[in-house]
């Protein structure tokens, strides 16, 4: 299963990419949940560090996509992936974060993991993840690709400040590095945020990636 923010994939043909590799048995059988964001909210509900958007999406997102669809999702951490861009992206590392029984597998794009939105748990917002989090935790079960782009968003700004989306993604692909998790780091030369040529070109290949030790149960 992946379960993407910003209904993440609509527009970039996620549903045929997955029926063709799912055909030419690239990926395994699965179902994308989509979800939109939330409008005015997308930033509280994708940038706050937090278990709330998670819990949301277990609780209320899930059942009904089970119910409508008439499917049954996994409850397996190592048949699920969340996805997204941007804040997206910070989201979809936040949910597998803080569920770490729910999610193994995390893919984004031009991650916003900077300090964007501040909070109790967080104050330095997703830049946590490389200040203290991944380096302070004990290693988790993740299989992780992250990328971003030469022109992404900050790229010019100084790196006190903990805004320039370049540096954070690279820094937290030195952590994940360190810390010796299973990731795939892709620099898009000449790219900006969230590039539509980049991610028609690398999503097939990151989803190969993301699912490559993948072994379904029976």
């Amino acid at each position: 299963m992946i379960v993407s923010a910003d209904a993440y994939g609509m527009r970039y043909n996620l549903p045929a990419i997955l029926d063709n590799m799912i055909y030419d048995q690239r990926l395994p059988a699965m179902a994308a949940v989509m979800i939109d964001n939330g409008g005015a909210e997308r930033s509280l509900e994708y940038d706050t560090v937090s278990s709330k958007y998670v819990e949301f999406v277990e609780a209320e997102v899930l059942p009904r996509a089970e119910r409508e669809a008439n499917v049954k999702l996994s409850r397996n951490p190592d048949a699920r992936m969340t996805l997204g861009g941007s804040s997206g992206g910070a989201v979809a590392l936040t949910m597998a974060w803080f569920r770490p029984d729910l999610y193994h597998r995390i893919l984004t794009y031009s991650g916003t993991f900077v300090n964007l939105r501040n909070g109790p748990e967080a104050p330095l917002g997703a830049y946590e993840y490389i200040e203290h989090l991944f380096p302070s935790s004990e290693k988790k079960p993740f299989r992780l690709w992250i990328q971003v782009s030469e022109n992404d968003n900050g790229s010019r700004t100084p790196s006190e400040g903990r805004r320039n989306w370049v540096i954070a993604n690279s820094r937290l692909a030195k952590v994940l590095k360190d810390k010796g998790y299973a990731y795939q780091f892709v620099y898009s030369k000449g790219a900006g945020h969230t590039q539509r040529k980049v991610i028609d070109d690398t999503l097939p290949q990151a989803l190969e990636y993301v699912w490559l030790d993948y072994k379904p149960q029976r």
